[in-house]
């Protein structure tokens, strides 16, 4: 029974590649990351960063000190990742990097404060958290933004685009279950991140009535009947404040939770699931980390001064390259140092003296002042212990070379004609074996006696 065929990885790869829609494909993706000393608080606050990024983030990518930056680059291009965050912990500080792959730019934050997802939901009243929410990506909301300064646009940039784009004139309003919003504060120059879960609500109803069309099981104790509950409000959830008409929004499409349909007033509210942080943009790097500096909030350098910088930054990549042209060919040569001693010490344990037709050469130049023939040291091929093939008729052994007839029919001459019977002389023919004369007469020419059965019997 054969087995499965084998696909070649690359084959696999391609066709699992092709499988998946376009959509996914040209989603961004990212990695999150971090480093640096080991906290518990940054763990965590790391696993909530991967839950703002689904579904378009490795949520259990898993991470070791031994790993660098370059392998998680190296792994970008076939994952589609677009985009990385690093959270780095320093002795007194931590930083958030957000890194555009494969070629930069790099932005770094300084982080000033964080709250972890779970302490922001063990402080709301309402805990509105479903899984059923991480299925689609956030809505991204840019806040204040619109400031003089390229670094500014730079920055709402890479988030914006750390994000699917959404298309108004096809998008699904049900799909848009959380929000992530960017707040940039001028005077400060402080960057606050919310995240929140999206609920919307039908207005122009009773408390009574939403409660039975959201599906809610009231209280009808105090009732006889259910119109009793929908005609007295005192009976519904007095404890709910009024909603704001700044929230009240017309839908454009019917929506799969109850109450919400098409060209109908409904409420949306807000109900934050965290994480919070609040950074500040430090540095902008042109490359992966290691490029010039763009922007720099603390420092401020004159025009000379970068050009200075930017000789340096040169100057160090050229001899970067010069020392990986130069472990190459350190590399090249000790290989083939190594090849030569294997290929000598094999020489010595086969017993080979044989000199380098080259320094023979060269000898014989310095002596006698003329240069040797050419077939005087003739360079030999080395020999090769394989054994060398054999013709196309000694290939089988044990076959016999057939005759060719034709051979015979072309010369006529020939006085004695080849009988293929007669293979021997028959003065050469050894006498046969006779079953009816057993008892074998010892002749001194054939050297092989023959056994008598019956003698042998008698002398028992």
């Amino acid at each position: 029974m054969g087995g499965k065929k084998k696909v070649h990885p690359k084959t696999r790869t391609a066709a699992f590649k092709a499988s998946e829609p376009s959509e996914i494909v040209e989603a961004p993706h990212s990695f999150v990351i971090h480093r640096g000393l080991a906290c518990p608080y940054i763990t965590d606050l790391t696993l909530d960063f991967r839950r703002i990024m689904e579904p378009f983030t490795a949520s259990n990518l898993r991470e070791k000190r031994m790993n660098r930056i370059k392998d998680f680059v190296s792994l970008s291009s076939f994952f589609h990742v677009s985009h990385m965050g690093i959270f780095n912990k320093a002795s007194t500080q931590l930083s958030f990097k957000v890194i555009r792959l494969p070629r930069g730019p790099s932005l770094t934050f300084k982080v000033h404060q964080f709250t972890l997802a779970r302490d922001v939901i063990s402080l709301s009243k309402k805990q509105m958290i479903d899984n059923d929410h991480f299925k689609h990506a956030p809505l991204v909301i840019m806040n204040n933004f619109s400031g003089d300064g390229k670094h500014l646009k730079l920055m709402a940039t890479t988030f914006q685009n750390m994000f699917p784009s959404i298309n108004l004139a096809q998008v699904n309003i049900g799909t848009i279950r959380r929000c992530v919003l960017f707040s940039y504060n001028p005077e400060t120059k402080l960057v606050e991140m919310r995240h929140y879960s999206v609920q919307v609500v039908p207005v122009g109803l009773k408390r009574a009535v939403q409660k039975i069309v959201k599906g809610t099981v009231p209280n009808l104790g105090k009732c006889n009947e259910v119109v009793d509950f929908v005609t007295k409000d005192g009976y519904a959830s007095e404890s709910e404040a009024e909603d704001d008409e700044q929230s009240h929004v017309v839908l454009a499409q019917t929506l799969k939770s109850k109450g919400n349909l098409e060209d109908n007033k409904s409420s949306i509210k807000l109900h934050e699931i965290g994480p919070r942080l609040t950074m500040q943009l430090i540095k902008i790097e042109e490359g992966l980390l290691t490029g010039e500096v763009l922007y720099h909030d603390h420092v401020v350098k004159t025009e000379d001064e970068k050009e200075t910088l930017r000789k340096l930054v040169e100057k160090k990549r050229k001899q970067k390259e010069q020392r990986k042209k130069q472990q190459a060919e350190n590399r090249a040569r000790n290989l083939k140092l190594k090849k030569d001693e294997k290929w000598a010490a094999k020489r010595a344990a086969e017993g080979r003296t044989d000199s380098d037709p080259e320094d023979d050469a060269e000898y014989y130049k310095e002596e006698v002042g003329e240069e040797p023939d050419e077939e005087l040291f003739k360079m030999e091929a080395k020999s090769s212990r394989k054994r060398p093939s054999l013709g196309g008729g000694m290939k089988y052994k044990n076959k016999r070379a057939k005759l060719d007839t034709k051979d015979t029919k072309e010369k006529p001459d020939r006085k004695e004609k080849y009988d293929p019977k007669d293979k021997f002389d028959r003065k050469d023919k050894k006498e046969k074996f006779d079953p009816k004369n057993r008892r074998a007469k010892f002749d001194p020419k054939n050297k092989r006696a023959k056994f008598d059965h019956k003698k042998s019997r008698k002398s028992k």
